[in-house]
Formats: C-alpha cells, sequence, structure tokens
C-alpha cells in the first residue's frame, strides 16, 4: 500500500486579539529545547516558512488513515503547546482573518526571495496543506501528474478555507489560491509524457536564473525533490483535522487510479492548460458554495456533483485500501457542515468579529 504524508502550515496568532504574530523563531526554539531535553524520542516535526508568522511541519510517512489523523491531531497540539511559550496559538486558516503586514524569515533564501519578488513575496502570508503519496519511480510519478491535472480544482473546493484577506471579505473560498498563483512557477500545467521531459523542464525553468532552486517548482502537482513521492499541493490548510486526511486518501486514491491507468496503456486526458487555469479559479472562487467545472467535461456542475465525480473515479482504489466509509462520511460531514471558509462566514455572520474568528479558529484547530 503507497504510503501517505501531509506538510501543513499553521498561522501564529495573538490568543487574544486574533492578530498575526511574528514569532515563529521563538517557537521553534521552544520546540528545540524539548527535543533537546528528551533524547530518543527523534527530532520535532516543525520548520520555519517564508514569513515569521507561520509555523510548518509535517507527519511521518504512514499507511493508515486513522494513524494519519491521530498524527496531525497530535502535532497540532504539540504546536500549540510551543505557540503558547511565545505568548501565541496556532490557528489552521489559509489566510489572516485581520489585516496583517507580514515579516520575511531571517536566512538568505528568504532574503533572496524578499529582493526578487518583492510584494509578491511581502504579502505571501498563506498557509497550505500538502500531500505527499509515494511512487516506485521517477516514471510513475510524471505518468501519474499527467493523469491527475483535471481533478485537483476539485481539492482546492474541498479545502477552501480563506475568505478574508486584510480585513475584509475577499469573495473568494480560497483566496490564498489566487494569492498563491501569483508565483511565476505556480498552478497547471501541461502533459510531460515522460520523467526525462519533466526534468528537462525543470532544469530550463531554473536555468532561466527566475527561480532560485528546485524548491521553488511551485507546480500544483510536482515529483518531490527529497522523497520518493508525488506532492500535491492545491490545498488550503483545513481547519478541521479530518479534512486533510480525507484530502490524503483522495490524493492516494487519484495517484493509484492514475497509475494503473498509465500500467493499462490508457492515455492522459489532453485538457488544456489554459482550461485548468480557469477550473481552478471557480474552485477558488466558490468552495463548495457555488458551481465548479466538472474535472472531465470543463463545463459548469455543483459542487455536490463534482465531488461525486471525484469519488467516484477513485471509488475502486479506495475500497482497495480500506478508505472508502471514512472517505464517504468525510465528505457527506463536508457536504453537511461545511468547509473551513463556510465555517468562518458563518462565525462572522453570526456577529462575531474578525478577531473572535480568528481565535475561535484557533480553538478548533486542535480539537480533537
Amino acid at each position: 500500500m503507497r504510503s501517505v504524508g501531509v506538510e501543513e502550515e499553521l498561522l501564529l496568532v495573538d490568543e487574544r486579539s486574533g492578530e498575526p504574530l511574528a514569532v515563529s523563531g521563538a517557537v521553534l526554539a521552544a520546540a528545540d529545547r524539548l527535543a533537546w531535553l528528551r533524547p530518543g524520542e527523534g527530532e520535532h516535526a516543525f520548520e520555519k516558512e517564508l514569513h515569521k508568522e507561520q509555523l510548518e511541519f509535517a507527519t511521518k510517512p504512514v499507511t493508515h488513515m486513522g494513524e494519519l489523523h491521530d498524527e496531525i491531531v497530535r502535532i497540532r497540539g504539540e504546536a500549540a503547546h510551543h505557540a503558547a511559550s511565545a505568548g501565541a496559538v496556532v490557528a489552521a486558516v489559509a489566510t489572516s482573518p485581520l489585516p496583517v503586514r507580514p515579516s520575511l524569515s531571517a536566512g538568505p533564501r528568504y532574503r533572496w526571495l524578499g529582493e526578487q519578488f518583492g510584494l509578491t513575496a511581502q504579502e505571501q502570508l498563506t498557509c497550505g496543506c500538502h500531500v505527499h503519496v509515494s511512487v516506485e519511480s521517477d516514471e510513475e510519478g510524471v505518468a501519474v501528474l499527467d493523469r491527475i491535472r483535471p481533478w485537483l480544482a476539485v481539492l482546492t473546493a474541498i479545502s477552501a478555507n480563506s475568505p478574508f484577506w486584510q480585513g475584509e471579505d475577499s469573495g473568494y473560498g480560497s483566496y490564498r489560491s489566487r494569492v498563491w498563483n501569483r508565483w511565476p512557477s505556480a498552478g497547471p500545467v501541461d502533459v510531460f509524457g515522460s520523467a526525462d521531459r519533466y526534468h528537462e523542464q525543470v532544469q530550463a525553468m531554473i536555468d532561466t536564473g527566475v527561480l532560485r532552486d528546485v524548491g521553488m517548482i511551485y507546480f500544483d502537482a510536482r515529483l518531490s525533490a527529497n522523497y520518493p513521492t508525488v506532492e500535491v499541493r492545491v490545498a488550503d490548510v483545513c481547519l478541521d483535522a479530518s479534512t486533510p486526511v480525507l484530502l490524503a486518501a483522495l490524493v492516494r486514491g487519484l495517484v493509484e487510479t492514475a497509475a494503473r491507468a498509465w500500467r493499462n496503456g490508457e492515455p492522459p486526458a489532453r485538457i488544456g492548460t489554459s482550461l485548468l487555469r480557469l477550473a481552478s479559479w471557480r474552485a477558488g472562487r466558490s468552495g463548495l458554495d457555488g458551481p465548479l467545472l466538472h474535472p472531465e467535461t470543463m463545463r459548469e456542475t455543483s459542487a455536490v456533483h463534482a465531488v461525486e465525480a471525484l469519488y467516484q473515479h477513485v471509488r475502486e482504489a479506495l475500497v482497495d485500501h480500506g478508505d472508502d466509509e471514512r472517505v464517504r462520511e468525510a465528505i457527506a460531514h463536508l457536504h453537511e457542515q461545511g468547509n473551513g471558509a463556510r465555517i468562518q462566514r458563518r462565525l462572522h455572520d453570526s456577529g462575531e468579529t474578525l478577531a473572535a474568528v480568528a481565535t475561535r479558529c484557533a480553538e478548533l484547530t486542535i480539537k480533537p
């Protein structure tokens, strides 16, 4: 069975005002101290991100979704504990509900990004969720990338959790996805056809000098530079800890379904990148509260029908992995209760201030 891992980026906010706090250095120092006091337990899961108001973590690779859920809940709890030592709480929101002027993290890489990309880098305080699924080779991985392209926008819609931007309702379910796509290497890409062509394209992009290194290949889905995995990068960080598990199960289903199709000689769908960009925009705009583009026809349909199409596409793999019941229940819950964008708006519409929305989201982040 293919292993799965999840990376999440969390926002560090003041527990009373809800304002983002530039304290990632202090939070990481607290994590380092605890790891030093507990030798033999391994290194902690946390890393710094582009801005000091963010904290990133990665789960270990697992094969069972129940174990992945437990990992996410555990590490989010640890993040909250370390943040408290710096006077902060962690919120699994993909953009800050409140106005913020982010602070770039220290180091030559982040300094270069700030100088190269100006306001794009300065404003890029966004928190995503990346799902890694193991593949047997780069050739299999690129075959997967070529075949999962039409389905990725539905994952953006499912995960949408960034309705507010600089203190205002953006009108989008996932405004993070729009801000993220300001990077020149971000978004959908063409069919590659082979691992050689993938690596040639990546190297050609780096050779332009616009990008610093392979870490700046921000495709919606890519081969990981560090692990034998396909990395899907389209999702917002999710408020409820069960939603990244749903995403992980669906992504593993997509990877397995695509790999089987490749082995059976089935070609990828020849849907143009321009249409995929429209599907991505539509998903960011609607979330689950408006129309999406159907992954197979690229015609407008309801969010319910688009999610159902994704489920049916990967259902055989879900059954084989033992994930089918969990996914069906999670999808039903999502349609009934809503994703993070709907929850944030519901809180605000009920009379809560954006400060209260941020602090309430911090409470929901560490809910088991």
